[in-house]
C-alpha cells in the first residue's frame, strides 16, 4: 500500500487521513466551517507525529477538488499542492462524488452536496461504477425525480440538509477519501493538477451579475429616454 497524506475540506467538516507503512491515521471534525484555514495544517503535522512519518516519505498527495464549498476547496487545493510541490511528489485530485460513491457497486447511485436555498449539487452512478448523470446543479424538484428513477442517495455531509421523506445514506468521509484515493491512485493518469469543480458561480459572483446587469438595463432605459 501506498504511503499519502489526503485532505477534503469541502464541506463543514474536515477530513485528513494519512497512510503509511499500511496503517490508516485519520482527523475527522464534523463542524469545522470557515476554520479550514487555520485546522488543516496542523492536523496534518498532528498525523505526520503520529505516524512518526515525514512528507518527503509519502507516494501522493490528495485534495478534495469539490463540489462544495468555493473557499474550502481552494484551501485544500493549496495546501496539497504545497506539500506535492516541497517534496517533489505526485498530486491526485478526488471529487466528493468519487469518494461518496466509493464502494458502491452494485446500486445506482446519486451522490449529493448541499448547495443551499433547497439546491444541490448531484452526480449519478450506474451500478457498475460508471458515471451516468454528470455533475450538476439541481433543484429538490429534480431530486425528487431522480430519487424515484431507483437512486439511492448518498452524501458524505450530515444529511439534514435534504428534504425528510427522502431516505439518504452518509457515507463515512475519511473511509471514503481513502478508499477513492487508493481506487484513483492505481491509475496514472489520474495524477494531475488539481482544479476546483466549480459547478455554478459562486454567489458573489452572481450577485456582482446581477447588478451589473440591473445598472446596464438602467443605462439602456436612460438613453432610450433621451
Amino acid at each position: 500500500m501506498k504511503n499519502y497524506l489526503a485532505a477534503d475540506t469541502a464541506s463543514k467538516y474536515l477530513c485528513v487521513v494519512l497512510c503509511y507503512r499500511g496503517k490508516k491515521y485519520e482527523i475527522f471534525k464534523d463542524d469545522c466551517a470557515m476554520r479550514h484555514s487555520s485546522e488543516l495544517m496542523p492536523a496534518a503535522d498532528k498525523l505526520f507525529k503520529e505516524a512518526g512519518a515525514e512528507p518527503a516519505e509519502m507516494d501522493f498527495f490528495a485534495c478534495s477538488v469539490g463540489a462544495g464549498s468555493f473557499t474550502g476547496i481552494r484551501i485544500g487545493i493549496a495546501a496539497m499542492k504545497g506539500f506535492a510541490l516541497a517534496t517533489g511528489k505526485k498530486i491526485l485530485p478526488v471529487t466528493t462524488f468519487d469518494c461518496a460513491a466509493y464502494n458502491g457497486e452494485g446500486k445506482k447511485i446519486l451522490c449529493l452536496c448541499d448547495a443551499l436555498h433547497a439546491h444541490y449539487y448531484a452526480c449519478g452512478y450506474d451500478e457498475t461504477g460508471s458515471r451516468t448523470f454528470p455533475p450538476a446543479y439541481i433543484s429538490e424538484a429534480e431530486l425528487c425525480d431522480l430519487y424515484a428513477q431507483g437512486y439511492e442517495l448518498r452524501t458524505l455531509e450530515n444529511p439534514d440538509f435534504l428534504p425528510a421523506d427522502l431516505p439518504c445514506v452518509r457515507v463515512n468521509p475519511a473511509i471514503a477519501l481513502a478508499g477513492a484515493a487508493e481506487k484513483l491512485s492505481e491509475n496514472p493518469a489520474a495524477f494531475k493538477e488539481p482544479a476546483a469543480l466549480y459547478i455554478r458561480k459562486c454567489q458573489a459572483e452572481i450577485e456582482k451579475e446581477a447588478k451589473a446587469s440591473a445598472a446596464a438595463d438602467t443605462n439602456a432605459a436612460g438613453g432610450a429616454a433621451e
